[in-house]
């Protein structure tokens, strides 16, 4: 039987003139439509918008729960057999003389910017503490909570939330785009992907759909990562001194940003993106992402100096150890609620942090998954790999033990007697800092790192700005479109500032939460159309067919 030539085009209709020139308006005004709807429904009836996406996060939680679990164990388990599988290991993406236009210190820093660089300064400190007092070791009554017992376990769910499943999910959709883009010379758009399955047909409504189910997603995941920040953001500007005014304190005595507080911080982080976004990938975004590496560095270096740092080297490695250990049960484990006590508390724990996680990384996984793509071209499969999910995997799990450890064993050996734990999860790092440091140094450190933090937030949100402007552009990078770049600078501010006033953070989760799933059904989609691709290029190379097409072509 002859074996079929690949699909190297996908004829994508855009507008030839006026307001949407270079675009795909099938998408971008769909796509502009639901997130407008959003935004509008949030902000005019946030109290309904609170309760109708909680009765679907509800459903969505009850339903699809294995889905979820199952789904981000097939992205671990695939990633790693595309590295090992030799031949398609020796793969390029791109041609066979193509080679890598960043370095990989570049490379690695834009990638960590804009994938969890938010996080780490929110959770590296949050997530271990939490999970120190409360997981499912726990709940079961293997160990204590808030005890030197259980301090293992806590780094066991925090290392499995934020380590291989993670970047795996966005390993697998950078993998995908870059294979069909820069060796098909098909559009960098996510339809492309899925050509070994639907063929031609993407070109119409089934491309149309898959591109405004990756932009609602990606807005939707990028507005969770942008509203821990903002909270963590505005935190940081009430420590250094802009006063109390960012913040309210509510009847039950918790904190949390003032509506005014939250509009500064956006306006700020914002404006700042936007301005990035408009100099592109290779300027504005580069020079930042170099900047957030090296404030990394040095807050890293701090904590080494100055924080537990046996506790935290010791919680590394054993954390290392008993993450690794425990990978083939907690990545296929699903708790569902069973009527008792015990049951329904470990399904609820997962429903809130591990669920939550997945549905997170999906979401974010068209943004990172483009970028990475866009910044990868000519490294092998193999290379890309291991690369983009190996090492950025390593760098969170240093975090969370060197930092996230060093809060531990202040509250354990009395010495933060509290002020660690009290503080909200936006505070945390600025209440350790306090507890640490003499309060000048503490004012310095603080500085430090809200500029870090805002750094991180204005590379994520111009990094989404541009990876949605070329999804609806079908793919093109060329468009640089300012009215469009401030339009969904614009509609992130809002989905953000609109959600978290309709329902503080938890609004925007359940909405992330409920975006991610039509995608997660996509990169599914994506992972099997990438093995037979590469299955596919094996039979030909055998038979001396090409198996690139270059641009000339």
């Amino acid at each position: 039987m002859p074996i079929k030539e690949p699909i190297t085009m996908l004829p994508i209709k855009t507008a030839a003139s006026g307001f949407y020139k270079g675009f795909t308006k099938d998408v971008t005004v769909t796509a502009k439509i639901l997130v407008g709807a959003l935004i509008i429904w949030a902000i005019a009836f946030p109290d309904q918008a609170a309760s109708v996406l909680g009765s679907i996060n509800g459903f969505i939680l009850a339903s699809f729960s294995y889905w979820y679990v199952y789904a981000m164990a097939f992205f671990v388990v695939l990633c790693f057999l595309l590295a090992l599988w030799p031949s398609a290991g020796r793969m390029r993406l791109g041609l066979e003389t193509d080679r890598p236009e960043f370095s990989n210190f570049s490379w690695f820093s834009m990638m960590f910017g804009a994938g969890i660089g938010i996080g780490m300064l929110t959770f590296a400190t949050a997530e271990p503490m939490y999970h120190w007092a409360s997981n499912p070791s726990t709940i079961m009554g293997q160990t204590e909570g808030s005890t030197a017992g259980n301090v293992r376990s806590a780094y066991v769910w925090s290392f499995t939330h934020w380590g291989l499943a993670a970047w795996a999910s966005y390993a697998i959709v950078g993998l995908a785009l870059g294979f069909f883009s820069y060796r098909r010379g098909l559009p960098l758009t996510i339809r492309s992907a899925l050509t070994p399955i639907f063929g031609a047909k993407l070109s119409g409504p089934i491309g149309h759909t898959v591109d405004v189910v990756a932009v609602v997603a990606t807005v939707l995941g990028v507005a969770q990562t942008l509203g821990f920040g903002v909270e963590q953001f505005v935190s940081g500007l009430v420590r250094i001194g802009f006063g109390d005014w960012l913040q309210v304190t509510a009847a039950d005595g918790s904190v949390s940003s003032s509506t005014t507080g939250i509009v500064v911080a956006l306006v700020v982080i914002m404006g700042a993106s936007t301005l990035s976004a408009l100099s592109g990938v290779g300027k504005g975004i580069k020079w930042l992402s170099n900047i957030n590496m090296g404030l990394s560095f040095f807050i890293l270096a701090f904590f080494l100096a100055f924080g537990s740092t046996f506790f935290g080297l010791q919680a590394l490695f054993v954390g290392i150890w008993d993450y690794l250990a425990s990978i083939p049960g907690n990545i296929l484990t699903v708790w569902s609620a069973d009527g008792t006590e015990q049951g329904d508390a470990l399904a609820d724990w997962q429903g809130g942090w591990t669920i939550f996680y997945w549905a997170w990384w999906i979401a974010f996984a068209p943004f990172v998954g483009v970028f990475l793509a866009r910044i990868s071209k000519g490294r092998t499969i193999r290379e890309y790999v291991l690369g983009a999910m190996i090492i950025p995997a390593l760098m969170c799990f240093v975090w969370f033990a060197i930092v996230g450890g060093t809060a531990i064993d202040l509250e354990l050996n009395g010495a933060a007697n509290g002020a660690i734990t009290g503080a909200g999860q936006a505070d945390q790092l600025f209440a350790m800092l306090a507890v640490i440091l003499s309060e000048s140094l503490a004012w310095i450190m603080s500085v430090i790192v809200v500029i870090l933090l805002l750094t991180y937030l204005v590379t994520s949100a111009d990094s989404a700005v541009l990876i949605i402007n070329t999804i609806n552009a079908a793919g093109d990078e060329g468009p640089k479109a300012r009215p469009h770049i401030l339009f969904w600078g614009a509609a992130l501010a809002f989905v953000v500032g609109g959600l978290i006033i309709a329902g503080g953070l938890g609004a925007i989760q359940t909405a992330m939460v409920i975006g991610a799933l039509p995608f997660s059904f996509v990169m599914v989609l994506m992972g099997i159309a990438l093995v037979k691709a590469i299955w596919r290029d094996g039979l030909r190379e055998k038979h001396g067919l090409e198996t690139t097409v270059s641009p000339a072509e």
